[in-house]
């Protein structure tokens, strides 16, 4: 598998593909200095006692809860908030891809990432079509799951770069021509300084590192995204990279 590729998301995932527009807000955002909250779902109670000593271990994360399945979680994780939730993509006699458009219809604004064992690109692509914002492999070394929840709560995407190639090849496969003369239609809206922006949030730089780059606020930051995001008709930076990979406006980062 490829090296680890973070991008940079001021929206709460990459989201299904006819969900609707960006939020002004981050919902999950946490206070200064207050705890990120973690639920566990796995089918394996070794595994998630593993996970919990794990994360405990983290002054940054606490579990509020953990279930073997979706029909124990659902009545009683809404209640929890969590900020995370770490969900098994194999889940014994159920898929984690099928709970996962039910956890995210009753938790809209919480983030989740697939937790699995199974080397199957096409299944961790689905999982993130479906809406989860990682993935990491069980094999993976301890700290990377902690850093994994760190970073996906601050708003980033935590993927494989093969994952990502992935995606983009099956978004060209189903671009029809009408598609792309839209698209290029957008692409003609942009002014040079968006051009210049989306070009640095493709290369994965957060909104002070860009606006450092240019010379800018970041205040102009969001300006210059929520204006970029209208114009491509994208709902959030990841949208935002993988239309700029496709159409050439930025390079994947190696």
């Amino acid at each position: 598998m490829g090296a680890i590729l973070v991008i940079t998301s001021t929206s709460e995932r990459l989201p299904y593909e006819n969900r609707g527009a960006l939020r002004a807000e981050e919902a999950t955002v946490t206070q200064p200095g207050a705890l990120i909250r973690v639920y566990l779902i796995d089918d394996h109670l070794l595994m998630r006692e593993g996970l919990r000593m794990l994360i405990g271990s983290n002054p940054n994360l606490v579990v509020v809860g953990d279930a073997g399945g979706w029909e124990q979680a659902k009545d009683t994780i809404a209640a929890l908030r969590p900020h995370v939730v770490l969900l098994d993509l194999d889940l014994g006699d159920a898929s984690g891809l099928d709970v996962l458009p039910q956890l995210l219809d009753v938790l809209p604004d919480t983030r989740v990432i697939m937790l699995t064992g199974i080397r199957d690109p096409e299944q961790h692509r689905q999982a993130v079509l479906l809406g989860a914002m990682g993935l990491v492999l069980k094999e993976k070394a301890a700290e990377t799951v902690s850093r994994a929840i760190e970073r996906v709560h601050a708003g980033e995407v935590w993927l494989e770069r093969t994952l990502i190639a992935s995606i983009l090849n099956d978004r060209s496969r189903k671009a029809s021509s009408a598609a792309d003369d839209a698209e290029l239609a957008r692409i003609a809206q942009l002014t040079e300084r968006e051009r210049e922006l989306i070009a640095l949030v493709g290369a994965g730089l957060r909104n002070r590192q860009i606006a450092e780059r240019l010379v800018i606020s970041e205040a102009t930051v969001r300006h210059h995204l929520t204006s970029i995001f209208a114009k491509l008709d994208v709902a959030d930076r990841f949208d935002l990279a993988l239309f700029a990979y496709r159409h050439h406006l930025a390079k994947v980062p190696q």
